[in-house]
């Protein structure tokens, strides 16, 4: 494969680790087995809630049964992962679905400060769940919600319900809804993949047979953006995720690189090479046109705003090894976060506090997550001696992040709390993964 981005052995050495992703496919890093988070996650209130048994709208019809069994099951898992709730089950209570201020009583004495009740129906085409959410102190309804669809869509249904309940008993989104966006080579190719937060419901989204890498979510999560070896040129493309098209977005010579969008969602930050060394440009979603952000500043790359579109962070070799450098687009000053020995793909949380990245301390060190603050001031390591860890996303909400281990062997999907804490692989699949991307 020729490269016209890079003109000496040192320049192919200086990309960051997510480049050499695209440059050099096989590389591998060591890994072991321990794995540890650091303290300092924060704490929430939690809310009791009693769920009660879901139940089909007609007795006697298994597919409503089933659907309920469902739906119940997908809620559940939702609520406890969202660390808001206290979960109540009592399923032994002849009076699962009855509001009677006996059974109000009842849910009460569990502790419950809310009760959950829902039906389902499921017909050939179409299913129906609708559900509420009863204060049991006031013992009156607080939320009431009715879902309708096709057999696809039920599996959303449930979590959008779920971040319904977050929301009005929190005040705060979920991300039951969210989905991640990933590459994976299971197929002997590097594919575009979707899947459920929770790890459920994966999609293949490319057939390209080419090396297919780095998704990047819209603001508005109806497009993915990528970069793709299809045409033998590394090419940024489109995925329309509502009418199912792909086409090329950008096409210049040499590396097309999606990075993050403007909060408004009109622009995004990139990594062009344009037979030269990789540097940062600004995007114009709608017309195309880009504008080179810097100058005289060596290998660049892996740019993300800031929550409020004032800065980007971005990783660049200027002072030798790549760090995470801070962009301020305005007055187009500059400063330098990290002094590790290698840093990669920053991405900066959506509350603006902290910025995630893989880097590594020491040069026999694998790859590790950390943060760092926009300041320069505070950086905290998350993993450590787990095998190669990369490719950090964050959650929606900013309590979670996604991230690539090898902490068992092959490169799989992980997440964990953005302390570091409760790391767990997302899903089994066959292949490696790379390069996750969580949605809006």
């Amino acid at each position: 494969m020729k490269m016209t981005a890079c003109h000496s052995p040192f320049r192919h050495f200086a990309f960051p680790a997510l480049l050499s992703v695209l440059l050099y496919p096989s590389f591998a890093f060591a890994e072991t087995d321990i794995y540890i988070g650091i303290s300092g996650s924060r704490q929430f209130k939690k809310t009791s809630i009693a769920l009660a048994k879901f139940l089909p709208s007609e007795v006697s019809s298994p597919d409503d049964m089933d659907l309920a069994e469902q739906m119940r099951e997908i809620s559940r898992a939702d609520l406890l992962f969202s660390r808001y709730f206290d979960i109540r089950e009592e399923p032994v209570n002849p009076a699962n679905l009855s509001v009677e201020e006996a059974s109000l009583d009842f849910w009460k004495k569990t502790g419950a400060d809310y009760l959950i009740t829902a039906k389902a129906s499921s017909r050939k085409t179409v299913w129906t769940f609708s559900a509420k959410i009863y204060d049991l102190a006031a013992k009156k309804t607080v939320m009431e919600k009715f879902y309708q669809g096709k057999k696809s869509g039920e599996r959303r249904a449930a979590h959008l319900f779920s971040d319904d309940v977050i929301m009005r008993l929190t005040g705060r989104l979920g991300i039951a809804h969210s989905k991640i966006a990933f590459s994976n080579n299971s197929t002997g190719n590097k594919e575009i993949y979707m899947i459920d937060y929770d790890g459920e419901n994966l999609v293949k989204l490319t057939s390209h047979r080419s090396i297919s890498l780095l998704p990047r979510w819209s603001q508005d999560g109806i497009r993915i953006y990528y970069t793709t070896y299809k045409y033998s040129n590394p090419d940024m493309f489109e995925i329309d995720l509502k009418t199912g098209k792909i086409k090329p977005f950008t096409t210049y010579q040499g590396l097309n690189i999606p990075g993050g969008f403007s909060p408004d969602g009109m622009a995004m930050v990139m990594t062009l090479s344009r037979g030269d060394d990789p540097n940062i440009y600004l995007l114009d979603i709608t017309t195309k046109e880009i504008k080179k952000l810097l100058t005289k500043f060596g290998v660049s790359s892996s740019p993300t705003y800031s929550p409020d579109g004032k800065q980007i962070a971005f990783v660049s070799d200027r002072s030798g090894n790549p760090q995470i450098y801070l962009l301020e687009l305005e007055t187009k000053k500059y400063r330098k976060l990290t002094r590790l020995n290698w840093c990669d793909s920053p991405s900066w949380s959506p509350s603006g506090e902290w910025i995630t990245f893989a880097g590594r301390e020491t040069p026999r060190e694998n790859m590790n997550i950390f943060l760092v603050d926009p300041s320069g001031s505070q950086i905290r390591r998350l993993t450590y001696q787990a095998g190669s860890n990369e490719d950090p996303s964050w959650s929606p909400d900013g309590r979670f992040i996604a991230f690539t281990s090898t902490r068992r062997g092959k490169r799989e999907l992980f997440v964990m709390d953005l302390d570091g804490s409760s790391p767990h692989p997302l899903t089994e699949l066959k292949g490696n993964s790379y390069t996750p991307n969580w949605s809006p």
